[in-house]
């Protein structure tokens, strides 16, 4: 139990590195799934600018895999790491072994879901005549793997909570790496075209998510688990799901929000501001990345230490954590501004993609500085067992901010207006924010550990 007792006493700064930097790294690496494929179909002469606008059409789709992966892998990860504060470790493998089956039950629902509705489902987020064909070829693929995709995102995160940040970023490293060396041989030595990136995609999951169950099960894992504790405790899912609530409202915000702009962005500018907005993503993403990986990497360590009523530690974890992240958002926004053009060739050359793509980066990243602040801020509170206030600060720029700027401004100011509805987001979001985050600050000896109850619908009224 070193690596857990570490959360316990050593310095603060020295642990957020040794968790979070192997988090950053990991989630760097986990971004290049979706950004190495717009690179190589953005650049193939016959798919180009047709096949970033299917990608596009896929991501929302793809962030809604994501959020049930976190909803669990973060839910349990976080009763986990308070458990173990708690010095519960019988509790804490059953968190293990609850969310390990809700994973493998869930994924399979999506997964039998998304290839009976497959062209349906990518018509209603916003796939054009042109770009459907493209769409149903990759996702047709995408969706035979999101067993082995789930597993990998989600369980991941208890490798990091029992003291293992750098095992969790092998993870990542290992489908990341598999993935980068079968696109291109897919891609164009096979000449398979866009299903290539999605097998490459495929079978970099797999070996991801073997990778992780046979972490826990091989008994390299300070908590061992055997294939009959991977079993449902009814007492425990409603905890597991309102403690992921917030990342999942997010991620499912974030997918809801895409649809509506991929829509709107096809009304305003058609199909190439469609494939432009693919660049977009794939920046945002790479930028964001890193804070999600810090924020992961400092989440045990709130947890923990919350758990063990260590209040000065905590305090002094997210304090550190808004700094690191901060430092970090902006140094990806000097990019923006200094070198857009370059930004967009990366994934294509076309003249106008290039022209929008530049036009939207100056936009859509205006604030891009204050967003650090935001995530880490709004996320601390899921860290402690807070999901209503948690998960209201998630939702506020994706849902109750963004997405009515998303439908309002456009009306008035047209596609320009759709990507300052970004910035304008972030303002107010950040605002909301702080106003939370200081009154916590203020009187965090006073915050108790909410158990919830032991039914889903009080738990949902809870954060309702």
């Amino acid at each position: 139990m070193d690596q857990i007792n570490q959360l316990k006493d050593h310095k603060i700064s020295k642990l957020i590195w040794r968790f979070s930097i192997p988090a950053m790294v990991g989630m760097i690496i986990s971004a290049l799934y979706n950004i190495v494929d717009r690179i190589y179909i953005g650049n193939a002469a016959d798919i180009g600018a047709n096949g970033l606008g299917a990608l596009t059409i896929a991501f929302p789709i793809m962030l809604i895999v994501l959020a049930v992966a976190v909803l669990f892998g973060i839910g349990g990860g976080t009763l986990f790491s308070i458990r173990l504060g708690q010095n519960k470790v019988s509790d804490a493998k059953d968190a293990l072994g609850t969310s390990f089956f809700l994973v493998i039950v869930t994924s399979l629902l999506v997964s039998m879901i998304g290839l009976l509705f497959l062209e349906d489902i990518l018509i209603l987020f916003g796939a054009s005549d042109v770009i459907l064909p493209y769409a149903k070829d990759y996702m047709g693929i995408i969706f035979f793997g999101t067993t082995f995709q789930m597993t990998a995102l989600a369980m991941n995160n208890f490798i990091r909570a029992d003291g293992r940040p750098k095992m969790a970023m092998m993870t990542m490293l290992i489908g990341a790496g598999i993935n980068i060396i079968l696109d291109p041989i897919f891609i164009f030595g096979f000449n398979m075209g866009i299903s290539g990136a999605a097998y490459a995609t495929v079978i970099a999951q797999t070996v991801s998510a073997l990778w992780v169950v046979s972490y826990f099960i091989q008994g390299r894992s300070n908590i061992k688990i055997k294939i009959k504790d991977i079993k449902p405790r009814f007492d425990i899912i409603t905890t597991i799901i309102t403690y992921g609530l917030p990342g999942f409202s997010l991620q499912l915000a974030a997918s809801l929000l895409n649809a509506f702009i991929n829509r709107n962005l096809y009304i305003y500018g058609g199909d190439v501001a469609v494939s432009g907005m693919g660049v977009i993503n794939s920046i945002q993403t790479f930028m964001i990345m890193p804070i999600i990986g810090l924020n992961q990497g400092i989440q045990p360590i709130i947890s923990y230490n919350f758990g063990a009523k260590q209040f000065d530690r905590v305090r002094e974890t997210v304090k550190l954590g808004i700094t690191y992240a901060t430092i970090i958002v902006t140094v990806g926004y000097v990019i923006t501004r200094f070198f857009p053009e370059l930004l967009v060739s990366i994934f294509n050359r076309e003249e106008e993609l290039m022209a929008f793509g530049v036009m939207a980066i100056r936009s859509w990243f205006l604030l891009l500085p204050f967003v650090g602040f935001q995530i880490i801020a709004s996320n601390f509170f899921q860290a402690i067992g807070r999901a209503k206030t948690a998960m209201f600060l998630t939702l506020t720029r994706q849902v109750i901010i963004l997405l009515p700027a998303v439908l309002i401004f456009p009306q008035f100011f047209g596609l320009q207006g759709l990507l300052y509805a970004a910035p304008f987001a972030d303002i107010i979001s950040v605002l909301l924010t702080a106003f939370f985050f200081s009154q916590a600050m203020k009187h965090l000896e006073t915050y108790t550990l909410k158990e919830t109850s032991s039914t889903l619908p009080d738990a949902l009224a809870e954060v309702a």
